[in-house]
């Protein structure tokens, strides 16, 4: 079966998806997105072929709309995971789920009330080759249990409008979702660390930051979160175990020595650090859709990184104080 997938966001990640769906994954099919920008719509929508709406409802509703892609602004993903849940249409919801811990649970009672698990969050590291080697490496047993996880998300800029809370609710999140995946387990407290800033930044920010957490077993974590590093998108990562440590490559393709050394090229971007990762989520996803199936992170996942990045935030407004994870129990239904 060909899955009919309906967009909801015609910005630039959302026009990232269209592209991939279309001339990289197998079983999708765009048949509609939707946009309160009329015009951003309808440009995202003719090279498809889609329909275009005007909202995120009309999109939700419309019959021939089998599946939805979210990618949309954080804080308004809710009401529309809400509505596709109610519709019984399986959702992927790029991150983060809600920007609320409360709306999440909000999300998860509509799903639980639906009986069906319908939702997938777009944590797309999950799919990351390097990570799953990671994980796999760690489950194996050969060295022990983990103790430590050295974090380190560097971008070579950002724009204007990113702002300081941005750092925890749109970057560090992925290394929250991801060192969850990883360990198995919640991360029960969290501290953010304001280090000296770089002179590169734009006034408004305070760039770097040091978020470290403690999970369940004493696992530590520490993430630095880097926006303006100038030269390179790069995202690192070490798991320390009893007798090894496991950590990811540089991801380069070739080196080149000559005069000016032994060198490689760094990725610039998330889309070309992750393209591989975006590519086998989605395709994962489209084939449990046509399944009838649930695939990836689920609203939970959402939930429990959304309520580190509320301890985060009160951390850095309360001047790096350590802050106790506050999260409800988890339901069996997503046991």
């Amino acid at each position: 079966m060909t899955v009919r997938i309906g967009l909801i966001g015609a910005g630039g990640m959302g026009r990232a998806h269209l592209a991939r769906i279309t001339n990289e994954l197998s079983g999708g099919k765009i048949v509609a997105v939707a946009d309160i920008n009329h015009d951003a719509a309808v440009s995202a929508a003719e090279p498809y072929g889609a329909k275009a709406y005007d909202s995120s409802d009309e999109l939700i509703n419309d019959p021939d709309v089998d599946a939805v892609v979210i990618a949309t602004f954080g804080k308004v993903h809710a009401p529309d995971v809400i509505k596709c849940i109610e519709a019984g249409k399986y959702v992927l919801c790029e991150k983060p789920l809600a920007t609320t811990a409360e709306d999440c649970i909000k999300i998860m009672e509509a799903e639980q009330k639906a009986g069906k698990k319908l939702v997938t969050v777009g944590f797309m590291r999950r799919f990351d080759a390097g990570y799953n080697e990671m994980k796999s490496v760690l489950d194996a047993g050969e060295h022990g249990y983990a103790m430590l996880i050295h974090c380190r998300h560097r971008n070579p800029s950002v724009p204007e409008n990113y702002t300081t809370r941005n750092m925890i609710d749109d970057t560090a999140i992925h290394e929250i979702d991801i060192c969850r995946f990883l360990l198995g387990e919640e991360i029960v407290s969290v501290r953010v660390d304001t280090p000296r800033s770089t002179s590169h930044r734009f006034e408004h920010l305070t760039d770097p930051l040091v978020l470290q957490a403690k999970t369940q077993s004493g696992v530590l974590i520490d993430d630095e979160i880097n926006v303006n590093l100038q030269w390179a998108y790069s995202i690192e990562c070490e798991l320390v175990m009893e007798t090894g440590a496991v950590r990811l490559g540089d991801q380069e393709k070739i080196h080149i020595r000559d005069a000016n050394g032994n060198r490689n090229a760094m990725c610039q971007s998330h889309i070309d650090r992750f393209q591989a990762a975006f590519n086998a989520e989605f395709q994962s996803w489209i084939n449990a859709v046509a399944r009838d199936e649930h695939t990836g992170s689920t609203s939970w996942d959402g939930y429990a990184a959304t309520s580190v990045v509320d301890a985060g935030l009160e951390s850095l407004d309360n001047g790096g104080v350590e802050v106790k994870v506050t999260m409800i129990d988890k339901p069996a239904f997503y046991a």
